[in-house]
């Protein structure tokens, strides 16, 4: 993988941050987003780039506002001669899920359309771009992070699981259409992962509680959990994996 470049939203923090690390490790070159800090990706850039030898770049991206990719993509262009591998992993919190992160009978209009906005066309407009330049250079791979949230009842999910739902379905066809271009497409699903998302959940503690109990292996899900599975996806080792939804849920949703 030395020497190919991956595009991913959302790499300063949780599991895009382990993303970002694991590839590295493997000297893939990076070009990662991020939402409002700035200085703290472009120190982490810089950072990747003395510890891993390769080259990293960050950019702003307001997921909110899909058609941003077009302008990045632009950017990336510019820094790099080549699109290997495209992950769609950033996620909206706060405000922006207000009337989206709630019990069914409180969900409204604006907060769900934002968190499909964000989860859904974000990756499509995102996964176009990739494709684009993948083509140009025989293949690659695409995925998008989802969420056991769609198969499993999580408190005040709703908006959120059913937008996963939705992505995994993108996902199954834009690797049917895209399949003929050698270019790879699949969905990772986590149970809840430790991050600073899960963190700001309101029944955060619960969670943690209820998901440690649930798994066989009595712990909760780590950002580095999910960056192996995207690792391998993108591999050679998963060179006839396509349209597929991985699990990474530490067997609680058998339980």
């Amino acid at each position: 993988m030395k020497g190919k470049c991956l595009v991913i939203s959302g790499g300063t923090r949780g599991i895009g941050r382990a993303i970002v690390i694991e590839f590295a490790k493997k000297g893939v070159n990076i070009a990662f987003t991020y939402n409002s800090n700035e200085e703290l990706a472009q120190n982490q850039a810089k950072e990747l780039e003395k510890e891993y030898g390769i080259k990293a770049r960050a950019y702003p991206l307001n997921i909110l506002v899909p058609d941003e990719y077009k302008e990045l993509f632009k950017k990336i262009d510019e820094d790099f001669d080549r699109v290997d591998f495209f992950i769609s992993n950033a996620i909206i919190s706060g405000r922006a899920v207000v009337g989206g992160y709630t019990k069914f009978m409180k969900l409204r209009p604006r907060g769900i359309n934002n968190i499909f906005t964000a989860t859904v066309n974000a990756f499509v407009v995102g996964a176009q771009e990739a494709a684009k330049r993948m083509e140009k250079i025989g293949g690659g791979s695409i995925i998008s992070l989802s969420s056991t949230g769609n198969l499993v009842y999580i408190d005040n999910y709703a908006g959120h699981g059913a937008s996963k739902a939705a992505v995994e379905v993108m996902v199954r066809y834009a690797a049917t259409e895209l399949g003929e271009k050698g270019i790879r497409v699949n969905a990772i699903s986590g149970g809840p992962i430790e991050t600073d998302a899960l963190r700001a959940f309101t029944n955060y503690e619960e969670v943690k509680e209820k998901t440690a109990s649930l798994s066989p292996l009595n712990r909760m899900g780590q950002p580095i959990d999910m960056a192996g599975a995207c690792l391998f996806l993108c591999s050679s080792s998963a060179n006839w994996i396509t349209g597929h939804t991985l699990i990474i849920d530490g067997g609680t949703t058998f339980k």
